[in-house]
């Protein structure tokens, strides 16, 4: 593997982690962030909500548009709005400003998160392709290990706004590695048969695309438990299990090592049983540890370590299923790469809102409506898993 092959992998993870990032930090804060804006939990939830669901629906746009105008001119936009929005987010002076800002700096993040997957299709496929998408998400991950701890820190010692600075800082970061660190991969040659018509088509064909939307769906409920993790973990190990915001950071990061550690075997354990098959084992582990969590309980073990040492092995699956399904989603519409990564992210992404919103309904600072979020989102990834790939054998 050569140096060029990580040098795409360091700065398109680093792009593509600038949305994680703007999540990750902000989490140790959420409780903090309620108290200071004087803010009840469910709307604290919500200005995270808001960065998912803008973070799906930007990326409907940007992928078409990076097929049209190329990948970088879209980062460009992006990166640059989020920027602005995240010096707002810093000065907000209430909770429904701070849910505005969080919208609008979603869909600058967007750009990030759909684009550098389009990149990966136009340099590579098949195994190749698995094992950038990989090291992509190596990089991409030092986001939920690092960031919820730097944030910790940035709290304690400078309150939750400066998380918002240090993001910003971030942005301006990535723009001048975006500048001087990645080529153009949608040569104007190939960008001649790409418009709105075209775009408009294109998803009008994916969306017919059953074994297309299946993939997609396999992924979006594997990543909505994430979310759902995301959304009420900080309330549920802080609040309820008594966890200081620092030791609240190193638990995430804890199982956030599992997905990033298991999800670099991607390349290995493709080339050995191939794509489809790791799948379906991959997704099968999943959820069976995750159906054990809830079991264990709702049969009342609430034990910080249970919770901590199940999640640690089940994200562990997780880490080859979400590498596994975005190649073999991308395999067949490699013309329209960014228009398929889009569809895919905006699809995942609404999704992981839905989850977060549904298992918000149910919240009331305990570890049960969580774990049943998660667990129902394995079990229904699981299933879709078993329509979509029928006849591989695991």
């Amino acid at each position: 593997m050569n140096n060029h092959f990580f040098k795409n992998a360091l700065v398109l993870g680093l792009l593509s982690a600038i949305g994680p990032f703007a999540i990750d930090m902000y989490l140790p804060a959420l409780p903090s962030i309620g108290q200071s804006l004087n803010a009840p939990m469910n709307a604290v939830q919500a200005s995270l909500m808001a960065f998912f669901i803008s973070l799906g629906i930007g990326q409907l746009l940007y992928g078409p548009i990076s097929d049209m105008v190329g990948r970088k001119p879209p980062l460009y936009f992006g990166l640059g709005l989020f920027a602005l929005c995240s010096v707002g987010c810093a000065l907000a002076p209430d909770i429904e400003t701070l849910i505005v800002l969080r919208f609008l700096q979603g869909l600058g993040a967007s750009a990030g998160m759909v684009i550098p997957r389009a990149v990966v299709r136009d340099l590579h496929t098949g195994n190749d392709a698995a094992k950038l998408m990989a090291l992509l998400m190596l990089v991409f991950s030092v986001s939920p290990i690092l960031a919820p701890l730097a944030g910790s820190f940035l709290i304690e010692w400078a309150g939750w706004r400066s998380v918002f600075w240090s993001v910003t800082v971030a942005a301006v970061m990535a723009l001048v590695l975006l500048a001087t660190g990645q080529k153009e991969t949608r040569p104007a040659s190939e960008r001649a048969g790409s418009s709105v018509r075209g775009a408009l088509q294109a998803y009008w064909l994916l969306l017919r695309d059953w074994h297309f939307l299946g993939l997609v769906f396999i992924g979006a409920f594997g990543i909505s438990s994430f979310f759902a993790y995301l959304a009420n973990s900080s309330f549920v190990l802080i609040d309820h299990y008594g966890l200081t915001p620092r030791q609240y950071s190193i638990a995430f990061a804890a199982n956030a090592a599992a997905f990033i550690g298991v999800s670099q075997l991607t390349g290995n354990l493709t080339r050995r049983f191939g794509l489809g098959p790791l799948v379906k084992f991959a997704v099968r582990g999943y959820a069976l540890f995750m159906v054990a969590l809830l079991v264990l309980n709702l049969f009342g073990m609430d034990r910080l370590d249970v919770m901590l040492g199940m999640l640690f092995v089940g994200f562990g699956f997780l880490g080859l299923v979400i590498p596994t399904t975005a190649v073999l989603a991308l395999e067949e519409h490699g013309a329209i790469a960014g228009t398929a990564s889009a569809l895919m992210g905006t699809l995942q992404f609404v999704t992981g809102a839905v989850v977060m919103g549904v298992v918000g309904l149910f919240a009331n600072g305990l570890a049960g409506p969580m774990i049943a979020g998660i667990a129902g989102c394995a079990i229904l990834a699981a299933l879709v898993a078993r329509l979509t790939l029928p006849h591989v054998k695991v």
